[in-house]
């Protein structure tokens, strides 16, 4: 019996050798077996480049983030005239070096609306057709259908600084939530309605994910608790986050981290001292997640020091943090 039943384990470690081993060849998973990802957003602030760092420094913290599938924001330089109300870059972008230092696939997105500035998704798996408004790819993960949707939403005016009283370009304060939210509907309401329109795409599809620095906090975050511990004046129903969920999207962050005053999860901004009063921190930067029977099981910021990153990557190379979420489907 010893004999046979030592002869069963060997068979198992063997068969299990093998699927393991057939994975990392890239063979499919068994029919019915679920598909577990780990999927980023990562504004890269030109690749590091607006600081003079190497690109090799943001691949790094993709590979540490052990990503399958990223929307990055601000992949080419800002350029010289770059002021609060207006910013054009002026860089190729680093899209394709990343993807060449990778290993991956990669889909520059080249049309200019109100909901894109210098974005890019990477991928470890094939990458198929855009949608209409190029917000969005197909991607084919070993023969699922999932959809990747990246955008990143104007900075102008920021009502965080309207708000906080912090002097941006000629943007006016304000001093209710009604007029935070109705100011932040005016600056990015066209960015988003793109956005839902091609997110018809992935109707059916067997997961969704949208990626973005939205440039604007969420209305999970700007609470009447946070309010009350201080971090700001008042409550704001902020529209863009809830306009995705509203898609049927889940917030893979704030899934994980439900208490908006314990755990923050500050993206904006990794450069800044915390008390540097010419700055708000906040969470702008996104994971969204949607399919039938999708569990996201993790979701942690990656950045350039602890406590504000729940992952240390040195050297860090952006002015944001990184959100990555692991989902299963």
């Amino acid at each position: 019996m010893e004999a046979t039943v030592a002869s069963w384990g060997s068979r198992m470690r063997i068969h299990a050798l093998a699927f393991c081993l057939a994975v990392l060849a890239g063979a499919a998973p068994p029919a019915g077996a679920d598909t577990v990802l780990t999927v980023m957003t990562f504004n890269v602030w030109g690749g590091g480049a607006n600081e003079g760092k190497p690109v090799d420094e943001t691949a790094a913290v993709i590979r540490a983030a052990g990503a399958d599938i990223v929307g990055i924001q601000e992949t080419r330089r800002e350029g010289v005239d770059c002021r609060e109300e207006s910013c054009p870059p002026d860089s190729e972008s680093v899209a394709a070096r990343l993807a060449a230092a990778l290993g991956f696939h990669y889909y520059d997105q080249a049309k200019t609306n109100d909901a894109l500035w210098a974005n890019a998704i990477l991928s470890r798996y094939p990458i198929g057709a855009a949608t209409p408004n190029d917000l969005g790819v197909a991607i084919d993960v070993n023969g699922r259908r999932v959809y990747a949707f990246n955008i990143h939403l104007t900075d102008f005016p920021y009502q965080p600084y309207q708000v906080m009283g912090i002097p941006y370009g000629d943007a006016p304060y304000l001093t209710t939530g009604a007029a935070a939210a109705q100011a932040a509907e005016a600056a990015r309401g066209t960015g988003i309605a793109l956005l839902v329109q091609d997110l018809k795409a992935a109707n059916g599809a067997d997961a969704a994910f949208v990626f973005g620095d939205f440039n604007e906090p969420s209305h999970r975050d700007w609470t009447a608790r946070t309010a009350a511990a201080g971090r700001h004046p008042f409550a704001v129903d902020f529209p863009s986050a809830r306009a995705v969920e509203a898609q049927g999207f889940t917030d893979a962050y704030r899934a994980m981290h439900p208490d908006e005053v314990d755990e923050p999860g500050y993206t904006w901004e990794a450069i800044a001292r915390p008390a540097d009063v010419q700055v708000h921190h906040d969470r702008i930067d996104y994971v969204f997640a949607r399919g039938a029977g999708l569990v996201v099981e993790q979701a942690r910021i990656y950045g350039e020091k602890t406590p504000q990153a729940d992952v240390v990557v040195a050297p860090w190379p952006s002015d944001h943090r990184a959100v990555v979420a692991k989902v299963r489907f």
